[in-house]
This record gives structure tokens, C-alpha cells and sequence, in this order.
């Protein structure tokens, strides 16, 4: 899937993306209900799959403004209150998307990960059009059709089971089948019908429907039954729900039973043997879609082996082992009228382009992503060429396009359209804002800027941060109210929060003074910067806005550590050891490049030894213990480093820290042999893949690190395990194999 970069996300203040948020809410949720319900959509799929997929990149941003029903989480819409109401015993969940080649490769290679197969094992995937159309899951009990739903929410639907019973690609009665079969497919109706329904309509002078899609929601969902029976409904199975015993091995053989029952599935369903046969089905399809008399809008493909499917699980609304590859979005060309620079919460400058407005997929466009300097110089992160090596400039005429994703892009530039008075754009090296220095450090594509919380543009993102709902979620203190105490100097530095009310409760000027407050609002505030005092330490370190630190990072420090002090503690000792780090990792490029002009193999461990040589032990241990917390690693040890070794930083992290009463964190409260322990898988795992041992072991309560310490509780090893194990021994530290861990566990 293509995701949104970093880089475009971090222009993004917190009060832009909390207000982003609730109008993508309220887009969605319209869209869904007219949709779902209504049968009259608003936009078109590509427009909604790249508002779901804009949402959920905000979200993964800023994850203290995601709702509780957030529309990532929604699959559907509720049911309408026309019909009656029936629960899916199994949910009816949506797709994950991809819309490139290397999308489809990116989901092989997850899945082979996580499976533990490498790219030379065989691995089997149905490749089937995705059909547009409705929905239906419906249920048979000992052969006979008892009930039909439309998908709704994803966990309850509309009972159709009336209007069911007239559709004639769906049986009645079925053989051969087990005693509770839930067969889940797609409504639709084909072009040749739809022309037919539309054309009587128009006659009678009725509805005429605005695409088959429409009509066959529409007619699926009528109160009168005998509506639904007068029109030409289809549909195809490609699913299955509630079962009372397995209907094969594998989708495909799955599918095939399916179709001796009685059922129609699908005659362009390909079995393919990984992701170049799938892009090869992708692309016949594609090249026949006029063809097939009926609309789809891209290939699902899904892992054909039914264990395997088992096996890699569910998100919260997507399985793990399938995705849709979208059909490509629209694009349009215009003119780049200048390029703008933005500063983010993290210093980031974000290249924005000023376009001459135009229409991409029934949106006007008039400003699109450039990500970072090397794409506006027309080289990629590894740099490699892109758009023919052609760089970007004021006046040029360009493509944008919109593909599974809200924020435009550029795609490509016409140079022979390039006015003669067009300048190469120069990308600036110090703050727009600040005027401080923006350094772009080696192997990174985003210059930053160094000034901290001097920067105006941090600053103020920093504190919406700080107060935001995933923080301290200060209740009253929003994006406004933080504007506005900072441009009179009432809040500038985040313990300035928590000193409000000594400062500004009474006297001759106070909080309540102000225009459009009052003693009641003013108390209220003051009452719930108190309540906001005792944080746990996970929303505290989230609230500091360090650079890749977000919510689960914040757990997982929160839990490794268990204090502020002893956190401080660690990285404060290991501040040496994170300089040697980035020493070593400047030395080494810079060793490859010498090795790589003189024609000799890179002397890396040499490299490395001497980067390191002056670091005493306690802080290459504290280094090891901050970078061994699983999920952490170095980037993110070098962010909490640099931010806690920053003066001005630390100096008003100390402050704010001073003035809150942190509470540890909770202890797991599932019981389990391992809950609370620390666990270190090494070596080869034979039943289990990484992925598979850590989800299972968290899930239990149990901290998982990457590197064995005094700390390790357990060490699970299997073939191979070297140096890990050997450390475990001489720490005197319990070490199993992975059989003795499944037992522990109570796996099979």
C-alpha cells in the first residue's frame, strides 16, 4: 500500500490535523451513510479511498486525536431503520488497498515475513475482479437459506432475506454443504440489465439510476420484495462467514465447492503463484474490463492456503492475508506556480506546491505534496533518478494526480513546456521561520530546523501537543486558546501550562479578564490543568513531542522502564554511547565511499571500534538497554537522546516534569505465566515466526526486548542462537527452547 511519507505529514500542526480529522469525519460518515444506506453515493471509490487512507495517516501522525469511532475503524454504515437487524456471528470486514506494482510486491514480502517463507517458497494467492456492488452474507442451516444481511457496520446488517429469495443466482436449497454455511458474495447487476431497468423507468417515468451500483443497492434494499424481484439482481460468491466445518483447504478449491453447490463465482478467479503472476492477472483484466458486462473496480487477492490464512489473523478491519488492488485514480496537468516552504512540530521543512487550480477526480486541486529537496531536483531517497532526472520549477507545467491518497502529488513534469525565464528552485538551509540553521543529517532525505522551542513554528505545534486529547488532554486548552495565551506571552514555555493559575488566577490581569472568558470558564480551566497534573508516564513521554515517539513507543518505554527517573537516568548515561553511535554511522559512510573509489572492501569493523574506543562500559550498557527495548532501536534512542541533551530542551522538559505528579505504569491485567516478564526470542524459530512469537507473547503481558541484559527474565532460543545465548549463560539468565516456551504458554 502506498503510504503517505513522514516528510508530507510533518508540516501538519496539531490544531490543522485535529480539524482535518473531524472534516474528514464528517466526509466520511456522510459518504458511508449515502453509500451504505441511501445508495447514492457522493464521490467516487477512488475519492473515498483516498479520504480513508488520508484519515488513517493523520491518525498514525497524530494518534491523540483519533476518535473512538473513528472511520478507520468503521467498516459500512449502521443499518437502516427500515429493516430489521441481524449480528454477523463472523464480521464482514473491508480491504487494505494498493494501488502500485510495488504495493502488491510490499504484501507479498509482509506476508512471507510473517509466514516465515522466503522468496524461493512456493506461495499460492487467488487473484478475482472485485466486483462493485453490494455486500450480502447469507446463512444456510442444514442446506436451506434461513437469512441474508447486508453487510451494514460490519458486525450488524439489514435483514434482506426476503428480497434474497427472489434473486435467481442464489439458491434456496443447497447439497453437499455443511449444517451451518454462511456464504458471504457480491450483489450487482450487470450493464446489459442496467441499460434495460434504466430505459423502463425513464419510460414509467420513474427513477432513472445514476450507475448499476445505485441500482442494484437500491433494489436489494426495498421494503416491498416484490420491487426487488422485478429487477435483475445477479450475484457472486467469493466468501464465506460462520461455518460449522471447513469447506476446503485452500480459497480456491473453497470457491470451487461453492460452485458445485449451486452457486455462481467468478470465471476470470486465477490461481497465481506469487506477486509478478498476480500483476500479470492484474494487468489481463485490466486490458478485458470494458468487457466483462459488468463494473469492478480492481483485483482482490487474497493467500489461497486456508491454514495460512489462519495463521496471519486479522487487523481490526482488514485480514491480514488480503488486499484490493485498486484500478488507477485520475490525473490532470497544470501549471507549478511556486513552491512553498512549511516548517513542522519536528523542525521538518515541507516543500509545498502552489499550483494553477485544477480538477483531479472531481476535486479542485491547488496545492500538492513535493516530499523533500531530492524530489523537487528529480532524484528518489537513494538517488536514482525520477521523471527522467527532471527537476521541478515555478512556471513548469506538471501532472498531478491523487492515487489512494487526499494530499496531491506531482507525477511527472513536461520539460518542452518549461518558460525560458524558469530558475532551479534552491532549497533553503536556514528556517523560514527562525532563521535558525536546517541541517539535513547523512542518510536522512528531510532537512530540519535546529531551533527547538525558539522556533516559532515547534513551539506552538509543540504545546497543541502537549494538551491534545493522546497527551495530557488538557480539557479547555485547545489549538485556540494555546494561540492565543502564546501571542499575549501567557504560555510560551510548557510549564507555563501548569503556572496559569498562580500567574493569571487573580491580580489585574487575569484569565477570566479576557474577552469571551468569565470567572466560571476560567475556573474551569484552571481545574482541569490540575486534573491534568497526574499523567501516566506513557502520555507524558508522548506529550514531549520527541521525534518518532508516539503512542506505542510511549508504552513500551513506559513499561521497559517503569519511571521518569529511571529513564532519565539510562539515556543521560547512555548519551556517550549515542554519540559514538552517530559517529559510527557518519564514519562508516564515509568508508564506503572511500573503499568504494579505491577499489577495496569497506573496513567497517575497523570503522566502527574506533568510533566507539573512548565509550566506558555503563554507557554502552545504558545504550544497550535503550536500543534493546523491542520496537525502540537506535532512531528512536537517538531522538530521546538528543532531545534530553539539548539544553534549552532539557531545560524546559525539566521544568514541566517538575510540575506534574507522573504515576507508573499499570501492571498487564491478564494472568499469565510470563506477565511482566522480560522475553528475548533468538535464534530460529520452527513453529512460530518472530512476528507470530512477539504478538503472542505481548498479548500475555510480557515485555519483549531485542537484546539479552541484567534485565532479561527469559531467553527463547532456537537453532543458531550465538550470541545471545552465550550472554544469557554467563548472566545466569533462564533460557528454554521454542517447544518449552509454546508449553510455558499453553500454546499447541
Amino acid at each position: 500500500m502506498t503510504e503517505i511519507d513522514a516528510q508530507e505529514l510533518d508540516a501538519m500542526t496539531p490544531e490543522a490535523a485535529k480539524e482535518e480529522l473531524r472534516r474528514l469525519a464528517d466526509l466520511l460518515n456522510s459518504a458511508n451513510a449515502a453509500y451504505h444506506q441511501d445508495d447514492a453515493p457522493q464521490m467516487s471509490d477512488a475519492n473515498y479511498d483516498a479520504l480513508k487512507r488520508r484519515n488513517t495517516a493523520i491518525e498514525a501522525r497524530f494518534p491523540e486525536f483519533k476518535q473512538s469511532d473513528s472511520p478507520t475503524d468503521q467498516v459500512g454504515a449502521a443499518p437502516s431503520e427500515g429493516f430489521g437487524k441481524i449480528a454477523h456471528e463472523v464480521r464482514m470486514l473491508s480491504l487494505g488497498n494498493a494501488f502500485e506494482a510495488d504495493d502488491v510486491t510490499d504484501f507479498d514480502g509482509r506476508i512471507r515475513r510473517y509466514l516465515g517463507l522466503d522468496a524461493k517458497d512456493p506461495l499460492a494467492y487467488t487473484a478475482e475482479p472485485k466486483i462493485d456492488g453490494l455486500s450480502l452474507s447469507i446463512r444456510y442451516e442444514a442446506g436451506n437459506l434461513v437469512r441474508a444481511a447486508t453487510r451494514g457496520d460490519g458486525e450488524v446488517g439489514e435483514d434482506v432475506t426476503a428480497n434474497v429469495r427472489t434473486i435467481e443466482d442464489i439458491p434456496k436449497r443447497i447439497e453437499d454443504a455443511p449444517d451451518v454455511l454462511e456464504v458471504r458474495g457480491e450483489v450487482y447487476m450487470s450493464h446489459a440489465d442496467f441499460a434495460a431497468l434504466n430505459a423502463r423507468q425513464a419510460a414509467e417515468g420513474a427513477k432513472v439510476f445514476a450507475n448499476p451500483r445505485n441500482a442494484a443497492a437500491g433494489s436489494l434494499r426495498q421494503l416491498d420484495p416484490s420491487i426487488t424481484a422485478a429487477r435483475p439482481l445477479r450475484f457472486f460468491a467469493y466468501a464465506w462467514g460462520s461455518l460449522s466445518e471447513p469447506l476446503a483447504d485452500t480459497q480456491y478449491d473453497a470457491l470451487a465447492r461453492l460452485h458445485r453447490m449451486g452457486f455462481v463465482t467468478n470465471d476470470e478467479t486465477k490461481l497465481c503463484k506469487g506477486a509478478e503472476d498476480l500483476l500479470s492477472t492484474y494487468a489481463d483484466v485490466a486490458a478485458k474490463r470494458a468487457d466483462l458486462g459488468y463494473d469492478i473496480d480492481g483485483i482482490v487477492y487474497k493467500v489461497n492456503d486456508l491454514a495460512y490464512q489462519a495463521r496471519l489473523g486479522f487487523r481490526s478491519t482488514t485480514p491480514r492475508w488480503a488486499i484490493a488492488h485498486k484500478f488507477p485514480a485520475e490525473t490532470a496537468w497544470t501549471r507549478l506556480l511556486g513552491i512553498d516552504i512549511q516548517v513542522g512540530r519536528t523542525g521538518a521543512l515541507s516543500p509545498v506546491a502552489r499550483l494553477e487550480p485544477v480538477t483531479v477526480g472531481g476535486v479542485v486541486v491547488s496545492n500538492a505534496t513535493l516530499h523533500n529537496e531530492d524530489y523537487i531536483a528529480g532524484r528518489d531517497a537513494k538517488g536514482r533518478d525520477i521523471r527522467g532526472g527532471t527537476d521541478l520549477r515555478a512556471g513548469d507545467r506538471v501532472e498531478i494526480y491523487r492515487a489512494g491518497d487526499v494530499i496531491p502529488k506531482v507525477r511527472d513534469v513536461d520539460p518542452r513546456a518549461r518558460p525560458p525565464e524558469a530558475v532551479p528552485f534552491v532549497f533553503p538551509d536556514i528556517c523560514p521561520e527562525c532563521q535558525s540553521p536546517a541541517l539535513r543529517e547523512p542518510g536522512e532525505s528531510v532537512r530540519r530546523c535546529t531551533g527547538g522551542l525558539i522556533c516559532p513554528a515547534q513551539r506552538i505545534a509543540r504545546l497543541k501537543h502537549l494538551v491534545s486529547r493522546g497527551a495530557l488532554d488538557v480539557d479547555g486548552l485547545g489549538d485556540k486558546e494555546i494561540e492565543r495565551f502564546q501571542e499575549i506571552g501567557w504560555i510560551v514555555a510548557p510549564v507555563d501550562i501548569f503556572t496559569l493559575q498562580d500567574r493569571y488566577g487573580s491580580g489585574l490581569q487575569t484569565v477570566a479578564g479576557l474577552d469571551g472568558w468569565g470567572a466560571t470558564s476560567a475556573d474551569n480551566l484552571f481545574s482541569a490543568i490540575e486534573t491534568a497534573r497526574e499523567q501516566p508516564l506513557a502520555r507524558v513521554l508522548v506529550g514531549l513531542g520527541i521525534r518518532h515517539l508516539g503512542e506505542v513507543a510511549g508504552r513500551d518505554l513506559a513499561r521497559h522502564f517503569g519511571s521518569w527517573s529511571a529513564l532519565v537516568t539510562t539515556v543521560d548515561t547512555a548519551l556517550p554511547a549515542a554519540e559514538a553511535h552517530r559517529r559510527a554511522e557518519e564514519a562508516e559512510l564515509a568508508e564506503r565511499a572511500r573503499a568504494s573509489d579505491e577499489g577495496r572492501r569497506p573496513r567497517l569493523a575497523e570503522t566502527r571500534a574506533a568510533a566507539w574506543a573512548d565509550v566506558a562500559a555503563d554507557a554502552r550498557a545504558a545504550w544497550e538497554d535503550l536500543t534493546g527495548i523491542d520496537g525502540v532501536g537506535a532512531t528512536l534512542a537517538l531522538a530521546v537522546c538528543d532531545a534530553l541533551s539539548a539544553p534549552q530542551e532539557r531545560a524546559a522538559i525539566d521544568a514541566l516534569i517538575s510540575a506534574l505528579r507522573i504515576a507508573p505504569p499499570e501492571a498487564p491485567a491478564q494472568e499469565s505465566p510470563v506477565v511482566g516478564k522480560t522475553v528475548v526470542f533468538t535464534g530460529s524459530l520452527e513453529k512460530m515466526t518472530r512476528a507470530e512469537a512477539k504478538a503472542t507473547a505481548e498479548a500475555l503481558g510480557a515485555k519483549v526486548s531485542g537484546s539479552v541484559s541484567s534485565k532479561t527474565d527469559l531467553l527463547v532460543a532456537g537453532p543458531g542462537a550465538g550470541s545471545k545465548a552465550t550472554k544469557a549463560a554467563s548472566l545466569g539468565i533462564e533460557t528454554i527452547d521454542e517447544d518449552a516456551w509454546l508449553a510455558l504458554i499453553g500454546a499447541r
